[in-house]
């Protein structure tokens, strides 16, 4: 199996540098390049062909949300997975962000480990939704302002939706809620291998990148409302 290739995207050196250290000890994992802002990192990410892009946020010039819209608009880099780091768990810019096509986001104060498995899941095809990050997806997204199901795109979404099975509909209201294949193969006494299934091919269906799309559309259709406390 050929190593994931890692791409770098953050404006400072010495982060990057750490980040580098850390990617390149891994037997499974190297670093393919490095990036100071946005635009850079939409350019080595088309050279080098990178299996994840690990994406500050905030950069001068173009900022890693931009270059994140760029990226996942451009149809030869669909295999691209794209790890925001942000200074906290929960970004201002977050919601904006797995709405452009990141596959989730990580703090920067996150431990080694932590950063690699994350790597490794963005890698996979999965995304970096915990449900305490899920949760925190939601209050930021009701701090912006943001309305469930009411919005100019819900009838696109509500017409995406009816093309889904009762299973498939089930299967993403759960997976909304934060809950890993194995959690929602326990819950619908069904295998990890089916929840994966039907997880796929609502991603076909709802025209979602990933794991992270389909959070981001389950909320904005409407089909799961949070629970203001």
């Amino acid at each position: 199996m050929n190593p994931i290739k890692v791409l770098l995207a953050d404006d400072q050196a010495l982060l990057r540098s750490a980040f580098r250290v850390l990617v390149d000890s891994e037997p499974d994992m190297h670093v393919v390049g490095e990036a100071a802002d946005g635009a850079e990192a939409v350019a080595l990410a088309r050279s080098t062909r990178a299996d994840v892009v690990l994406m500050d946020i905030r950069m001068p010039g173009t900022d890693g949300l931009a270059a994140t819209r760029m990226i996942s608009a451009d149809p030869d880099l669909a295999d691209v997975r794209i790890v925001m780091l942000t200074t906290f768990e929960v970004d201002e810019y977050v919601v904006q962000s797995l709405r452009a096509g990141a596959s989730g986001f990580l703090g920067k104060g996150a431990e080694p480990d932590e950063l690699l498995n994350a790597i490794r899941i963005a890698a996979g095809g999965e995304a970096l939704l915990s449900p305490a990050a899920t949760k925190g997806l939601i209050a930021t997204f009701l701090a912006q302002g943001g309305s469930w199901g009411e919005g100019p795109d819900a009838a696109a979404y509500s017409e995406r939706l009816a093309a889904l099975t009762v299973r498939e509909r089930e299967v993403l209201v759960l997976v909304a809620g934060g809950h890993s294949n194995d959690e929602i193969a326990e819950r619908l006494t069904v295998s990890p291998l089916t929840v994966k299934t039907h997880v796929n091919r609502a991603m076909a269906k709802l025209g979602a990148r990933d794991r992270a799309q389909l959070v981001v559309t389950a909320y904005e259709s409407g089909l799961v409302r949070p629970r203001v406390e």
